[in-house]
């Protein structure tokens, strides 16, 4: 898997759980703790980013799952 595939994936399934919760994106950034932006979880859901291991932290803890459940492929599910 090359990075573009990788980021694509991470964001198809950051944005996947997001809204298995019924969250905007919105939402989602008012339940992240410190300092993120609509646009940054918009980049990062169209993959066009490359986030950093804390920022999927927080993100996985404001979507109350685990990191490895960010980094799941399709075929892993």
């Amino acid at each position: 898997m090359n990075k573009s595939d990788l980021l694509k994936n991470v964001g198809k399934r950051v944005q996947d759980l997001r809204l298995s919760k019924g969250l905007t994106q919105v939402d989602l950034v008012g339940k992240i703790d410190g300092d993120i932006d609509t646009t940054n979880i918009s980049r990062l859901e169209a993959g066009r980013t490359n986030p950093t291991l804390y920022t999927l932290y927080r993100i996985s803890q404001a979507l109350e799952v685990e990191l490895s459940d960010l980094l799941k492929t399709p075929t892993d599910l």
